[in-house]
């Protein structure tokens, strides 16, 4: 229960700050979803959309890759990097969803607890945590907080949680996750990560959580002096 009100609190402040991110009104199905999950590990959101719209337009439906050697995936996705891996995933993704109930699609998991899905999805060779979390918030609307490296510093800097992994900072604060704020919660810890709460110098004068923060190396410096009057001034920068 007290996670589960410090995530309100913290939310609440980040909302303010940030304001409520905007979901996307038609979300991808699962099994799309998890493909460009897969395809944006380790690279830019540019990077990974042009592979999945490249995937997209080459193969019409998802069956299509069954025939395809993984080498031919690996050639139509190479601007997201790290082809080898993520054709493999993909290839393997589609095979044995296949070979288990002979179509490509993840409506299985749709009765599922969250906990038993992300368990199911992790099983395929290639997809994480972190994958498997951000199929259920982004295309099914479950009340999951994917955890990437920025969810986990900021999370732990501000004292929520004192873990040593992603997948750590995931099970502890999933465990009751409050209903309907998943995806701001998520969104806007990734714009504190990367805006203010950097791994280095994080910009601690402008940071909505900073009352908050348990942070102990606090970075004060990015504000400017300026005197008007004679009067000493600190402004944020």
């Amino acid at each position: 229960m007290f996670l589960n009100q410090e995530i309100k609190k913290i939310n609440k402040l980040l909302v303010q700050h940030f304001d409520i991110p905007k979901r996307n009104a038609n979300p991808s199905p699962p099994i799309d979803m998890l493909i460009a999950t897969i395809l944006s590990q380790n690279t830019n959101d540019n990077n990974s959309y042009k592979a999945y719209i490249a995937l997209k337009e080459k193969y019409k439906t998802w069956d299509a890759l069954l025939n395809v050697e993984r080498e031919e995936i690996e050639e139509v996705i190479k601007i997201a990097g790290l082809g080898k891996q993520k054709s493999s995933a993909i290839k393997n993704v589609i095979s044995e969803l296949n070979k288990k109930f002979g179509k490509i699609d993840l409506d299985f998991i749709n009765e599922m607890t969250n906990k038993d899905a992300v368990s199911e999805l992790i099983c395929f060779p290639g997809v994480g945590v972190k994958t498997a979390s951000c199929v259920l918030l982004f295309s099914m609307g479950k009340d999951i907080c994917p955890v990437d490296t920025h969810v986990h510093r900021t999370l732990n800097r501000i004292g929520l949680v004192k873990t040593n992994s992603p997948d750590k900072t995931f099970e502890a604060i999933n465990k009751n996750f409050p209903k309907g704020i998943a995806h701001q919660f998520h969104t806007n810890l990734i714009k504190l990560g990367r805006e203010i709460c950097k791994p280095t110098n994080p910009a601690c004068s402008i940071c909505p959580v900073e009352k908050i923060c348990k942070y102990e190396n606090k970075n004060f410096e990015n504000r400017t002096k300026r005197r008007i009057n004679g009067i000493l001034l600190l402004d944020n920068v």
